[in-house]
């Protein structure tokens, strides 16, 4: 799908806190929004290149165009990183690199709105792990429901596609917790520019041997680079000023919508029309998210902590590369 929420949500913590006037949160909204419809389209506009290229080559396209831009933006000074920042660095490549392909593999078996809307589990994995909050919980037990809706379980089932899928979660949950670490070591967005020069490295020499393969045509890697820009470039560049209007919590509630509007790409772009049970799972999983995200900055307050922001737990306000 995209490098972008999460590239947003690390810059989050230099952007200051949001406005409360109400003029800035609706530009805000009216940004994740805009973020939203262009991640899923470009993740529609790739997959149109699959029958040329396939998900590996749109991936490989659009990993290295992302990451020639951070790299462009951000100017990561590699060679004065220790080991200890190298191994989350190296981590981090590897499970953007694993995320993107499972995912995109998934889009090609699945559809875009399914497979969009079961990689959402696993932020929603993160944010509740540990958590004895009733309310968190229970929207784990709704997801698991909306899992069962929108997959349907049946001989025609495609199990590798949902595996996939769930893959992608997974790598998306990974990722999150390993941002944690990186994010104390290294500043703004230098650890995800990092991670995403490393990602490339691992991609180009999958691109040669699968382009000398299956040569591109033009039109394919044009469509794979239009992925890139969609679904990574203006979605980071959109989130991030969009987290200076509004609360993280407030951003992670309206990233769920992505799964709604990956369906939609999916219907307009691919012709992926979705059953009505289908429609059923993604708004129970989307609530779920929404949810947690929603309620992820209330804390109660403890002995010492006055003058703290509660530090919000990590919900589908962290996207992933």
């Amino acid at each position: 799908m995209s490098q972008s929420t999460e590239v947003a949500a690390a810059d989050s913590t230099s952007s200051g806190p949001a406005p409360a006037d109400a003029s800035g949160r609706a530009v805000g909204i009216a940004m994740m929004l805009t973020s939203a419809a262009s991640n899923q389209s470009g993740a529609a506009v790739g997959a149109l290149a699959f029958p040329a290229i396939g998900p590996v080559g749109v991936v490989a396209v659009r990993q290295m165009l992302t990451a020639l831009v951070l790299v462009l933006l951000v100017r990561p000074r590699f060679r004065t990183l220790t080991r200890a920042q190298w191994r989350p660095v190296l981590g981090l490549g590897l499970v953007f690199a694993v995320m993107n392909l499972s995912l995109y593999a998934s889009i090609d078996r699945i559809g875009l709105g399914l497979a969009v809307t079961l990689e959402f589990l696993g932020p929603l994995t993160v944010a509740v792990a540990g958590s004895r909050r009733a309310l968190d919980l229970g929207c784990a037990g709704l997801a698991a429901v909306g899992v069962l809706v929108l997959t349907s379980p049946g001989p025609t089932t495609d199990v590798l596609g949902i595996a996939l899928a769930l893959v992608a979660a997974a790598a998306w949950g990974s990722y999150i917790l390993l941002n944690r670490s990186l994010g104390r070591q290294l500043p703004g967005l230098h650890g995800t520019a990092l991670a995403s020069a490393v990602t490339a490295g691992l991609w180009l020499p999958v691109a040669v041997v699968w382009f000398v393969h299956r040569p591109p045509t033009l039109h394919a890697v044009l469509l794979a680079a239009a992925c890139g820009v969609l679904a990574s470039i203006i979605p980071y560049a959109v989130d991030a000023l969009a987290l200076r209007r509004v609360p993280t919590s407030m951003f992670g509630t309206f990233t769920s919508i992505n799964p709604v509007f990956a369906a939609l790409a999916g219907w307009l772009v691919l012709g992926q029309a979705l059953a009505l049970h289908e429609w059923v799972g993604i708004v129970l999983i989307v609530v779920s998210n929404a949810a947690v995200s929603a309620t992820s900055g209330v804390t109660r307050r403890v002995p010492g902590s006055a003058g703290r922001a509660p530090r919000p737990r990590s919900s589908s306000a962290a996207r992933r590369g």
